[in-house]
């Protein structure tokens, strides 16, 4: 069955003075494909969901929602899409149930889609509570539901869970898979944390200096760019490496000379079990041992030579 493209993007450009903050980007998103773009601070990622937006026009190129313009089907898209910044600031002296009808009346929607809402967001308890008391990411599961107030066929999310505990991150994380499985929601995600990232998005664009980098799943993009998954080892005392009679090993990065290393593997599961049997054999001493798969943070360095977040 052939996918559906909700948004198109051909040759978009857009500068501010003499920064280019989007150089000639395509893409097309597809219905019901949740996407997250990454990316550090100044990549142009903002200037690009704002463009999607409507809220900043680009300077070249085209951008189609749903087959419309901006220019041209503006009312439709403003009901077609829902928006949650990474910070919203509500009214302090009025109840969240009120805030929620607030926004239902721009729509002309009643009380009834005001309670479909407390209930997705999980905020039922909290319908009578100004919004000056709530928490975090009590306000930050409003500000969802204040997005998704007209059930819009496009979310645009921008580091929704910035500054939440990991508790209230899941929650929000919930939320948006629920959306996805019931109404095949299609989404764009921009966010610092790499684990939200890889849990929600199957499509994940990594963007730098107003152009992508790099896009696949995460396993396309480890298979393509990254250097293999890592073992990390510390030793007590001096050793030779190729003691250990191990393979599979990619690269190897010494952080202390002769006694601690990264060693970057094609498969973990295959090589630890190995170094941890070799070292047994050679009466080798193993203080340290750290596994993990490579993060999305990992892979950026991997490509540009800095973090994500610098």
């Amino acid at each position: 069955m052939n996918k559906t493209p909700v948004i198109e993007i051909n040759g978009v450009s857009k500068s501010f003075k003499d920064v280019k903050a989007v150089n000639h980007l395509s893409l097309t998103i597809y219905e019901g494909e949740y996407v997250a773009l990454l990316g550090p601070n100044g990549a142009g990622k903002t200037t690009l969901i704002e463009m999607i937006e409507g809220i900043q026009k680009p300077d070249e190129g085209s951008i189609a929602i749903l087959g419309m313009s901006w220019k041209t089907h503006a009312q439709k898209l403003h009901r077609a899409i829902g928006l949650s910044l990474q910070e919203t600031r509500f009214i302090d002296k009025i109840t969240t149930e009120e805030t929620l009808n607030l926004f239902g009346s721009f729509y002309g929607l009643g009380q009834r889609r005001t309670e479909e809402i407390l209930d997705l967001v999980n905020l039922k308890e909290k319908r009578k509570a100004y919004t000056v008391t709530l928490s975090g990411g009590q306000k930050q599961r409003l500000a969802l539901g204040i997005a998704l107030l007209n059930n819009p066929k496009i979310l645009l999310l921008d580091e929704p869970t910035t500054g939440l505990d990991p508790a209230a991150r899941r929650e929000i994380w919930k939320i948006l898979e629920k959306l996805r499985s019931d109404l095949g929601t299609t989404m764009i995600l921009t966010t610092h944390y790499m684990e939200e990232a890889e849990v929600l998005c199957e499509r994940i664009l990594i963007m730098d200096k107003g152009q992508f980098i790099a896009q696949g799943t995460l396993s396309e993009l480890n298979a393509k760019h990254g250097e293999g998954d890592l073992i990390e080892i510390s030793f007590g005392n001096n050793f030779d490496i190729e003691a250990l009679g191990l393979s599979g090993i990619k690269k190897l990065n010494w952080i202390a000379p002769h006694t601690k290393v990264q060693i970057f593997v094609d498969n973990i599961a295959e090589v630890l079990p190995a170094v941890i049997n070799s070292a047994k054999t050679k009466n080798i001493k193993i203080e340290e041992l750290l596994s993990r798969k490579m993060t999305l943070d990992d892979l950026f360095i991997s490509m540009t030579g800095r973090h994500l977040h610098d």
